[in-house]
């Protein structure tokens, strides 16, 4: 299944802006990081905000076993997924035509359980590598009690949709000669420096930033 190919991924409000590009999905997905995941139970509609990362075609969440959402969604339960990034605020000569530029992916399906601890491990080393490449070699790795205590599910993104909005100012004709500055406003989220512990024993600094290209800051 392809970007945006099914009835509920098709892009209706602002179809000019829908992307169908599988990469496209992977990079907002990996830069993210944080996935808002909707589902239905007994309290009725929810959503709360994961962890998420993705291995290949396939995005992983975990938490605790006792998780009222990992309960459900274990079970097969439909969900869906967002993932969004905000990159500018669009300053226009009127209220109105005020905006933002963003990069957003939603996908549809169900999880299964990953149960295997071994499985769960390289996943978990995986998600350890994205955000602070190395640190799965330097870390103390999960044990087995652990591990097992820990619910991971998985998700085939085989049903999503991306949006990407940057149009730059939309402002009427009319307001053209309205005396007020219009631009954009970029909006970006930073990395670091790393600020250690009071009793951290390390005098070494670990350089985790090239998970960050252009994102990284040093002061």
């Amino acid at each position: 299944m392809t970007v945006g190919t099914t009835e509920r991924t098709r892009v209706r409000k602002g179809a000019h802006k829908a992307v169908k590009d599988q990469e496209a999905l992977y990079s907002i997905i990996d830069e993210s990081k944080l996935a808002h995941v909707a589902f239905s139970d007994k309290r009725g509609p929810t959503v709360i905000p994961m962890l998420a990362w993705r291995i290949g075609n396939n995005i992983y969440i975990h938490g605790a076993k006792n998780s009222q959402m990992l309960r459900h969604l274990k079970n097969g339960e439909p969900c869906s997924m967002t993932f969004s990034i905000l990159d500018a605020w669009v300053l226009a000569r009127s209220a109105f035509h005020h905006s933002a530029h963003y990069r957003c992916a939603m996908a549809f399906g169900r999880f299964s359980v990953v149960e295997d601890n071994e499985e769960k491990s390289v996943a978990l080393d995986a998600f350890l590598e994205q955000i602070t490449p190395g640190r799965s070699k330097e870390a103390r790795p999960g044990n087995e009690k652990e591990l097992t205590a820990t619910e991971m599910l998985v998700m085939p993104l085989d049903e999503t949709s991306v949006k990407i909005g940057r149009h730059g100012v939309n402002d009427d004709l009319a307001d053209m000669d309205i005396d007020v500055w219009a631009g954009i406003l970029p909006f970006r989220t930073v990395a670091g420096p790393l600020e250690p512990t009071s009793d951290n024993k390390v005098s070494d600094v670990p350089d985790y930033s090239s998970a960050y290209e252009g994102l990284w800051h040093t002061e």
